[in-house]
């Protein structure tokens, strides 16, 4: 069953001008839970648009997005927000941790955002950095983290609110291959024993051979969308 559906989907930067840029232009997709689906294509191609989009991070122009039967177009800025916090994790490039909390103050961010007690959120803090394996570094800042742990930490940070989507915008653009590989064979994993969805915009062909579905996008159209796996 689809749990997430796209239809008619535009996005266009520019729009009152005469120099018009289709970001997104008429994409129609739809994801089942448990996927591990990569949106690829060349830089400028409109993946992290349409990612953006997926995650309500940004507003379309025409065309609708439903997630488990809410269209998130309609729903009010309080309640995306608050929409966003319980069904979607996000993983940046950039990391973006709160350089001034620990590795574990960073993951029970959100829980304390959703209004989690101090012991339920200690113990899911913790579990998710054994789980992506560096429970030694809970009290460590990211200052004084490798790229590679500061994105598993915000890996363990994207699914603290037990998101059933996870959306990842070219997670692995600053790690090495070691790090890279750890990172995604923790994804998968969660991926398999969780059934979390993830969606990626990428491209490092490192990532889409991980991969189970690849969907490969040209100015801001679809033009490929096959299942490898």
């Amino acid at each position: 069953m689809s749990v997430i559906e796209i239809k008619k989907l535009e996005k266009i930067y520019n729009e009152n001008s005469e120099i018009q840029v289709h970001a997104v232009n008429d994409v129609n997709l739809s994801f089942e839970i448990g996927e591990f689906a990569a949106i690829v294509g060349p830089s400028g191609c409109g993946k992290t648009t349409l990612l953006n989009l997926i995650g309500g991070l940004d507003s379309s122009t025409s065309g609708s997005i439903t997630i488990d039967g809410v269209d998130i177009s309609t729903l009010s800025e309080t309640k995306l927000t608050d929409f966003r916090m319980d069904n979607i994790g996000f993983v940046f490039q950039a990391y973006n941790l709160i350089p001034v909390l620990t590795a574990k103050e960073n993951v029970e961010f959100i829980m304390h955002l959703q209004g989690a007690s101090k012991k339920a959120r200690d113990k899911r803090a913790s579990e998710l950095l054994e789980a992506v394996g560096i429970g030694d570094r809970a009290d460590v800042r990211p200052g004084k983290l490798s790229g590679g742990q500061q994105q598993r930490v915000a890996v363990a940070r994207a699914l603290a609110s037990k998101p059933k989507f996870i959306l990842a915008d070219e997670p692995t653009a600053n790690l090495d291959s070691k790090a890279t590989e750890t990172l995604l064979n923790i994804m998968e994993k969660l991926n398999k024993e969780e059934n979390i969805t993830f969606i990626f915009a990428t491209h490092d062909q490192r990532v889409m051979n991980k991969a189970h579905r690849l969907i490969t996008l040209e100015d801001g159209k679809v033009i490929s969308d096959e299942k490898v796996k």
